[in-house]
């Protein structure tokens, strides 16, 4: 037996080892750890951090160490601390001190220039620095840029827009970027308002030149053409191309004439003249030469400011010495024209009029009168709107306060119409003020005493003190001053003879405010007197803190009670309820013009920046034309136009295709497929309402056979590089009409664009202006062409609508829907204004902000939700460098960007989209590689046996052990005893 302890406490030991082992190297995952495995050690340790030959840890120092290496050293003090923050701040994102991204400011700069409110304008008005920047700073200073979301049938009878309200949507309605305006408030001098004054009267002609009324009683129109070169010539000579320019004229109206409002373009009467008779206006349509414009003058430039002043709001007052080189400049100009229409008639101005339009530089508008004036072609020919404000093609706009009154929007019902009370009204508020006081002053003095009476018998018959009775009087000298005093250009002589008691009163005053109190007075005395005394200081500062008679003439005089005497002022802190009306009412246009001109909504989607535009234009009729010469479209003008789409920095190429349906028979069924008819109910101007059936191209079901039968791809090289936009014109030879949709020329679809054009060139469309029809001319669908191509392109809608947060759909304002460019209602005209062309910058820009916002929260909150552990403090720090790296790269670009849009150098900001894209996806690639790491090294770091301790099994192996011992224990050996 003694043989056999050996062999069992072997066998014992054997059994121990084996479950010590395995408690030790056997974690919960599984997994082998790499110390066990010699000939892989350095392999586990590398792709442990996932480190490559570009890693800043790629050095001969990290390839010797293992993992526990790698830790940082513990008697290292910078060691210490960042592993120390690092476990306090609970989260990377904490750690690193980053947030989700809830905006991202573009700043925007705008002048807003007044014309005609020094006091030289119409009744008057005088608009200071102290009420501008009372009211101005008020507008809203940051815009949020909006989308609109996709339109269902835009046109009901009620014709109001409405979008899908419950669609996803790719980007948000309420973008991460947002608009921060710097406003600059520029008042120019008497001379320019003379200028303007003087032009609007050169200018001006009779919208009918037959009419034989009296000229107080006659419309007359103002040329358009005239006055944008005088907006365009101010604005390059005062070198305000660098901001967005918005001009509110008030002039001074001509005594002699009526209501004058402006136009593009010729009027009715002039169009019917000029087209009846022929021998006179065959001339000008031969003619080769081009005539020069006596307005192209020579030019100066005189800077403002030499850089837009980044604030809130500012002024400035632009006196002679900045505008009379260019008043006088202009004058000249003006004088060899008003030379030149003198003993004119109006058939002749009409006549010279057209020869200039003609000769001008609005090709498209030339090659309207062209076509309209040819003997053997019908003509769509037609007035444009009168209106009282424009969109110009280069970066300013204009409201005139004293033109008008004008109106138009749909013709029944709608929203934000353009009525006669849109503008504030100069007139009505200002208008009622007196010139004259004559018979006056009998009648005042009358209310005055009544008023005086009313005071003081509701004092009572009771003993009242010195200065209870002189506050009594000050109350009713203001009841009095702002009934008939305050805002008068020429002062009452009872006010002026009450200017005189309110020096008394404040003298008196000043008499009680200083009394003494006497030893011999008792306490309830003093603390009386030094009542009175209180009262009377009160009263004092309410005088000299509100002027109570002020009076408004052009040099503002207004009673100093400091001096008792009448000083000149230039400003006046007097705001009656009439001017505080008339600014509100001002400041909400202006603020509409922020959104609706410079800085509009898009239509919902992304829109991305792409160096190369591939404009595939299909033009697709019933039969094939012999001679490309006889294809009813001005290819060249439509280029010209869809060129003007074409931000900085990119490019355009364009191919034409010519298709036809006899020869395609696929194509034919698809457009039989889309065909289809309707009734549509109409509201016309006078309230009469008709059923309209209508033919129609169904979008969708047009779209989804082109796309079978067309294949979109192009030829040229695809990618973020490029993108094509399929054009698909068709050209409808019948008589019948056909739109799109029921309602329109063109249709922006996602990937692509549909355009229609018919023969019909006098189609009643559901607008008006000025109570009458606006009418469409299907023979020429280029405008809504080229805008249909911007929204698909970049997602800038018609200028009328907007987003609406408060109803968080669309909505309507049609006060800015003018201009002579594709997205104005109240003109035929299709040129691409500078205003649109920043939009479809901005529109790339924005997109590209969403999207790399929307990526670096989705990484931040990534970094949010990890929690900091000592444990993981070394894995996490071999990223950290990257990290940072990658988000201050996107930080820069954002700032980089925003900095050029500042300036409006748009080139230079889309250039950075495409790096901007990179980095953010850099920096969320950063984050998952960080993430990636850290996982491994938590679980590797928490290795546990996981095994239960077993009392009963300890408790029978010591039994064993002791039963063991007892039996094979050594036994002493008896001695043998013989």
């Amino acid at each position: 037996m003694r043989r056999f302890f050996p062999l069992l406490v072997v066998v014992l030991l054997l059994i121990s080892t084996a479950l010590t082992s395995s408690a030790q190297t056997i974690p919960r995952d599984g997994r082998v750890h790499p110390s066990l495995v010699k000939a892989e050690k350095k392999k586990s340790v590398l792709s442990l951090f996932k480190l490559g030959m570009g890693s800043k840890f790629w050095n001969e120092k990290v390839m010797g160490r293992g993992y526990e290496d790698l830790t940082l050293s513990e008697s290292s003090p910078a060691g210490k601390a960042a592993m120390m923050n690092y476990t306090k701040a609970g989260t990377i994102s904490h750690y690193l001190k980053l947030s989700v991204v809830d905006a991202i400011h573009l700043p925007l700069p705008i002048n807003f220039i007044f014309i005609g409110f020094g006091g030289e304008g119409n009744q008057g008005v005088i608009l200071g620095e102290d009420e501008m920047e009372r009211w101005f700073t008020n507008i809203d200073h940051i815009l949020e840029h909006t989308r609109i979301p996709q339109l269902g049938e835009a046109l009901t009878p009620f014709y109001r827009l409405k979008g899908t309200v419950n669609k996803e949507h790719h980007l948000p309605l309420i973008s991460y970027a947002h608009y921060n305006y710097s406003v600059h408030g520029i008042e120019l001098d008497a001379k320019v308002t003379a200028v303007f004054e003087r032009a609007i009267k050169i200018f001006g002609r009779r919208d009918n030149y037959s009419d034989t009324s009296p000229d107080k009683e006659a419309l007359w129109q103002v040329d358009m053409g005239g006055m944008t070169y005088l907006f365009s010539n101010l604005v390059e000579y005062l070198q305000l191309e660098n901001a967005y320019n918005i001009f509110i004229l008030n002039p001074k109206r001509d005594a002699e004439r009526g209501t004058y409002a402006y136009r593009h373009g010729l009027s009715a009467a002039e169009m019917d003249f000029l087209k009846a008779n022929v021998a006179k206006t065959k001339p000008l349509l031969s003619a080769k030469v081009k005539s020069q414009d006596i307005l192209d003058v020579e030019k100066f430039k005189h800077p403002l400011y030499d850089r837009h002043p980044l604030l809130r709001f500012s002024w400035t007052s632009a006196d002679n010495d900045h505008t009379a080189t260019w008043a006088d400049t202009v004058n000249t100009a003006l004088d060899t024209m008003e030379h030149a229409l003198q003993g004119k008639s109006g058939e002749d101005i009409a006549l010279a009029k057209a020869e200039q339009i003609l000769n001008g530089k609005d090709m498209q508008l030339a090659a309207s009168l062209r076509r309209g004036l040819k003997p053997d072609g019908e003509s769509g020919l037609r007035p444009e709107c009168l209106v009282d404000t424009w969109v110009g093609q280069d970066r300013w706009a204009f409201v005139d306060l004293s033109a008008g009154p004008v109106t138009w929007g749909p013709a029944v019902g709608g929203d934000g119409v353009r009525t006669e009370m849109t503008l504030p009204s100069v007139d009505i508020s200002f208008g009622h003020l007196p010139l004259s006081t004559t018979g006056e002053d009998e009648t005042v003095q009358e209310e005055f005493q009544e008023l005086w009476r009313d005071r003081f018998t509701y004092m009572g018959e009771d003993e009242q003190h010195a200065v209870d009775m002189l506050l009594a009087e000050i109350d009713v000298y203001e009841v009095f001053a702002d009934r008939h005093c305050r805002g008068r250009k020429v002062a009452l002589t009872f006010c002026e003879e009450l200017l005189e008691r309110i020096s008394d009163v404040k003298d008196e005053l000043g008499t009680i405010s200083t009394q003494a109190e006497l030893d011999e007075q008792t306490d309830a005395e003093k603390e009386e007197i030094m009542g009175h005394k209180i009262k009377a200081a009160d009263a004092l500062r309410r005088i000299d803190e509100w002027n109570i008679f002020g009076f408004v003439n052009q040099d503002l005089w207004i009673f100093s009670l400091t001096n008792t005497s009448w000083t000149a002022m230039q400003h006046t802190q007097n705001f009656s309820t009439a001017r505080d009306s008339f600014l509100a009412s001002l400041g909400s246009v202006l603020a509409s013009s922020m959104r609706h001109v410079v800085t509009p909504s898009t239509a919902d989607g992304a829109y991305h920046f792409y160096e190369n535009v591939y404009f595939q234009i299909y033009f697709i009729s019933e039969a094939k034309y012999k001679h490309d010469s006889l294809i009813p479209v001005d290819i060249i003008a439509v280029k010209a136009a869809l060129s003007r789409l074409v931000v900085p920095a990119q490019t355009a190429v364009f191919g034409v295709q010519k298709l036809a349906l006899s020869e395609d028979p696929a194509l034919a069924m698809a457009f039989a497929a889309a065909k289809r008819a309707a009734v549509v109910p109409m509201l016309s101007v006078n309230g009469t309402y008709r059923a309209s059936q209508r033919v129609y191209l169904d979008s969708a079901i047009l779209q989804h056979h082109i796309k079978q039968l067309v294949s979109l791809a192009d030829k040229k090289p695809t990618g973020r590089n490029s993108i094509e936009v399929p054009i698909f014109w068709f050209l409808r030879s019948g008589k019948e009409p056909l739109l799109i949709d029921k309602h329109y020329q063109a249709k922006a679809l996602p990937d692509m664009v549909i355009v229609v054009q018919s023969t019909k060139n006098s189609w009643e469309s559901h607008l008006q202006c000025n109570g009458e029809s606006v009418y469409w001319d299907l023979t020429q669908p280029s405008k809504a062409a080229i805008a249909a191509v911007a929204e698909h392109m970049a997602g800038i809608i018609p200028s009328e609508v907007t987003y609406s947060q408060a109803h968080e759909n669309a909505m309507h304002d049609w006060t800015w829907s003018v201009g002579a460019h594709p997205f104005s209602s109240t003109s035929a005209g299709w040129n691409v204004a500078g205003f649109h062309n920043d939009a479809m910058a901005r529109s790339y820009i924005v997109t590209a902000f969403d999207e790399s916002v929307r990526v670096v929260n989705s990484a931040v909150e990534i970094l949010a939700n990890e929690r900091t552990q000592k444990l993981t403090f070394p894995a996490f720090r071999a990223h950290e460098q990257k990290l940072r790296y990658s988000y201050n790269a996107v930080v820069n670009l954002w700032k980089r960007i925003a900095g050029f849009t500042e300036d409006l150098h748009y080139a230079e900001s889309l250039k950075l989209l495409n790096h901007l894209e990179m980095s953010s996806l850099s920096f969320m690639s950063a984050v998952n590689e960080t993430i990636n790491a850290l996982h491994p090294v938590y679980c590797t770091r928490q290795r546990k046996l996981e095994t239960r301790v077993d009392v009963l099994t300890g408790l029978a192996f010591l039994t064993v052990i002791v039963v063991l011992w007892l039996l094979f224990r050594p036994r002493r050996i008896k001695p043998k005893i013989n």
